[in-house]
């Protein structure tokens, strides 16, 4: 169980204050981990607004006599004064960021974001909620001069946010397109260091199984076949460009084991439609782009330990065995 929650310094009795036009009495985030659940139930609610942001995973709500479950993406407004009865399951592997509020503003602010009517309302999954809420605690945690002021302009924001992405468009669309192509930036820009997926979705405040799914149905690839792809394209460009060995290009591409290179690269590389060709006898004539053709076939016999010579005449190559008296190339 993880938790990270910031307080205002005020009694209990003090959470309903209408003489302010917004204050924000706390502030937190829960991930359910190891434990079975979590559950929190107030039969006569609270004197304050609570709004939960799902972000990730999902949790259940009594609405009415209902028990509704809420997805990633979704708010949940608790009213003040309304019994408040939801639970966290650890399988369902949630992350719910709240906060309390009051004021004289909060009612019509809420309208404005789309609560006029509903009592949850999909918002989508963005960095930016996740943001403002950790703002939000930090200043609830450490006090600094004009926090009290600061806070209130950061429940603002969230909720100028809410209402931004839901006159956008549908919220899912827009969020898949804004994070998949950010994520394709990344990928082209960092492709040389060791990219984990999981690693990738975590730092960006999403779940693992959404960020793959979501990245597939946008280019049609799963994000490790799309970042490899962008590795392969550049090891060529490399091949083609430069006279690094194979070693060097596969370390520059992101891949420090040579021999899982030279797998990847035959396995992914379709530009060389004859494929890998194997040495028959002693020697092979072969036909191809000529450079190319060469880190491929030195690609094969890493992988098989063999030594070869390879004599260029013109646009053909002749491979034969490396014998010993040889210089390696």
């Amino acid at each position: 169980m993880y938790v990270n929650t910031g307080y205002l310094n005020q009694a209990e009795t003090d959470l309903e204050n209408m003489q302010v036009p917004l204050r924000i009495n706390s502030s937190g985030v829960y991930r359910v981990i190891s434990r079975p659940s979590m559950s929190t139930l107030r039969p006569k609610g609270r004197a304050d607004y609570q709004l939960i942001y799902i972000a990730s995973g999902s949790a259940w709500f009594t609405i009415g006599q209902e028990k509704v479950e809420v997805s990633e993406g979704n708010l949940v407004l608790l009213r003040p004064f309304v019994r408040q009865e939801y639970v966290y399951y650890g399988k369902d592997k949630p992350e719910a960021f709240w906060v309390h509020f009051t004021g004289s503003r909060a009612e019509s602010l809420l309208e404005e974001a789309g609560f006029a009517q509903n009592q949850i309302l999909y918002a989508g999954v963005f960095s930016e909620y996740r943001d403002l809420f950790f703002q939000m605690i930090r200043e609830l945690q450490v006090f600094r001069p004009a926090y009290e002021d600061l806070l209130p302009l950061l429940l603002e924001q969230l909720l100028l946010l809410v209402r931004r992405h839901r006159m956008e468009g549908p919220g899912e669309r827009h969020r898949i397109q804004k994070e998949m192509e950010k994520a394709i930036h990344y990928f082209n820009e960092n492709y040389y260091r060791d990219i984990k997926i999981e690693d990738y979705a975590r730092q960006q405040h999403m779940s693992t199984c959404w960020f793959i799914r979501s990245f597939k149905q946008y280019m049609n690839v799963p994000p490790l076949k799309y970042l490899t792809s962008v590795r392969i394209r550049r090891a060529r460009e490399l091949l083609e460009t430069t006279d690094y060995t194979v070693s060097e290009i596969g370390a520059l591409v992101g891949y420090e084991n040579p021999l899982y290179f030279s797998r990847i690269f035959k396995k992914t590389d379709r530009g060389f439609s004859g494929g890998i060709p194997k040495c028959r006898g002693k020697c092979a004539m072969i036909q191809h782009n000529p450079r190319h053709f060469l880190f491929i076939f030195l690609l094969a016999n890493l992988s098989s330990g063999r030594h070869i010579l390879i004599r260029c005449h013109k646009r053909q190559f002749t491979i034969q065995p490396l014998r010993t008296q040889d210089h390696a190339f």
